[in-house]
């Protein structure tokens, strides 16, 4: 609530001569604001009025009958979240004020997510937790800052392919060391440290490309 407060009424923006909508930061902040409400969809009450349902719809997708039976940890789901929106969210938007790359980099969650929501709903023609948020919010606010980000030459299609290559590594990471700790391949403690580190990754990505022209990336 402080948060969408402040992106309403206060000024969160990197770049006091842009509009909000096409600040890097300010759309930063609206993503990780976004990015909470769409875990409310996901581990408070869903759409269809279920709470926490979306274990029990990964246990499903990973071929468990329900959340009972499955053996997919809450440590995971806690690890996967708190980094990836609540820590990477933050600090790509305050590190954006200097480094708009970054602040950029934080879509690589949720435009990427939105598609693995919005991807199984097709196939199975069927509402799964968290696809109403990724619709409505990660969908066309990801489509419009990466549009933005476009059109600017300090960041450019380079960036953008960055940003999206780190949020598809980001899910594929997710999946499969999922999947190794299901076949006994990975321990629990493992399996949630990779996921506190995964979000890195595209911040990391990012950098490397402003390395090679590091002042064409900094803030004005």
């Amino acid at each position: 609530m402080i948060l969408l407060l402040g992106l309403t009424f206060g000024d969160m923006r990197g770049d006091r001569t842009a509009p909000r909508t096409r600040d890097m930061v300010w759309l930063a902040w609206a993503a990780t604001a976004a990015y909470l409400l769409h875990q409310f969809e996901e581990h408070g009450i869903d759409a269809a009025g279920v709470p926490y349902a979306f274990r029990g719809a990964l246990c499903m997708r990973f071929g468990f009958a329900n959340a009972t039976a499955c053996p997919i940890p809450e440590s995971f789901i806690t690890a996967v979240n708190i980094p990836a929106v609540w820590i990477s969210g933050p600090i790509a938007a305050l590190l954006g004020r200097r480094w708009p790359a970054i602040a950029l980099s934080y879509f690589s969650v949720p435009a990427v997510n939105a598609f693995a929501h919005i991807g199984p709903a097709l196939a199975a023609g069927d509402y799964n937790p968290g696809l109403l948020t990724a619709v409505l919010l990660f969908l066309p606010l990801s489509l419009w800052t990466l549009r933005i980000a476009l059109r600017r030459p300090d960041l450019g299609w380079r960036i953008v392919t960055a940003t999206i290559g780190g949020g598809i590594v980001i899910h594929a990471v997710l999946i499969l060391t999922l999947r190794a700790y299901l076949m006994d391949a990975l321990g629990e403690d493992t399996l949630v440290a990779i996921q506190v580190i995964n979000p890195a990754i595209p911040i990391m990505l990012v950098a490397a490309i402003m390395q090679r022209r590091p002042s064409s990336f900094r803030a004005e």
